[in-house]
């Protein structure tokens, strides 16, 4: 019996096991679902399925830098205590290091890649998931490239809680770089210049702040005006080359990187579970629920 797509994902979303995994159960179960199931569980391969609802909004980043390639990558686990686990750290290196060997375009590209002999990146990750006993999702990464002429500015803060990576054209100051990455691991600016803000971003908060401006009294001829004055505070706000550095508040970044002969061309900042819904759990009502039961 023929192995469709569709099969493989329904295989996938009842066990939780990898999509080669789940492909290969299929094939010598001649595509007989329960059977798969039963040949998955058995080679210990679906021990994932229970947490596959589970929040992993805990985790790190991690960069690694070889040569003019740089990855920045977020692998997530329920737990911070397992953040730090030695296997779940290997993991982090062993994928940082493939996603430099083979640049993939994207997680969903790189998750069918083999990663070790007769392993594929979603296989490794499972075989973690088993291992460790709790979700774990490499949710994002980019990779960078350079020349001999630029600088990579690598900085994980707080043992990799947020990591940014800086490249700079034109510099070879890898501090530089560096202290550009600190700084917006500190203040999270959105872009580089006010030439990326698009002019819908723009009209959208000069009418905000017109607004603003009006329901304080102020008089409609010096409105335009103010207007005007605190969009350049809010453009202070979202780009990092019209900030105060933080290393020296004195001057700005866009001064500071020009004093090194470069140009800041691109950053990416990671937060550890930004954006993910974290899920809360209430002690004392569970404490409650378990004595109402008994």
């Amino acid at each position: 019996m023929a192995v469709t797509a569709q099969m493989v994902k329904e295989l996938r979303e009842k066990t939780g096991a990898g999509m080669m995994d789940c492909k290969k159960a299929l094939v010598e179960s001649d595509g007989n679902l329960e059977a798969a199931i039963d040949f998955l569980r058995e080679k210990g391969l679906s021990s994932a399925a229970k947490k596959a609802d589970r929040i992993a909004a805990e985790g790190t980043t991690f960069i690694q830098v070889e040569g003019n390639k740089a990855v920045l990558l977020e692998m997530n686990a329920e737990t911070d205590f397992v953040s730090k686990n030695e296997s779940f750290q290997h993991l982090v290196k062993t994928v940082a290091s493939h996603l430099l060997a083979t640049e993939p375009a994207s997680v969903e590209e790189a998750l069918p890649t083999i990663i070790e002999e007769g392993l594929t990146v979603e296989n490794l990750i499972s075989n973690a998931v088993a291992k460790i006993g709790e979700k774990i999702t490499l949710r994002r990464f980019v990779i960078e490239n350079k020349t001999d002429a630029d600088a990579f500015g690598p900085y994980l803060h707080m043992g990799g809680r947020i990591g940014v990576l800086t490249v700079i054209e034109g510099s070879t100051d890898e501090q530089a770089a560096k202290d550009v990455a600190m700084h917006i691991a500190a203040l999270n600016p959105s872009y580089i210049s006010r030439d990326e803000v698009s002019a819908e971003e723009v009209e959208h908060e000069r009418k905000i702040l017109t607004e603003q401006a009006l329901n304080e009294g102020k008089p409609e001829n010096i409105v335009a005006k103010m207007v005007e004055g605190r969009l350049g505070k809010y453009f202070e706000e979202v780009c990092v080359l019209d900030q105060s550095f933080v290393k020296n508040p004195d001057q700005k970044v866009k001064t500071f990187v020009e004093s090194t002969g470069g140009k800041l061309v691109s950053f990416t900042r990671y937060a550890v579970g930004e954006g993910i819904e974290k899920r809360e759990d209430n002690f004392a009502e569970e404490v409650m629920n378990q004595v109402k039961g008994n």
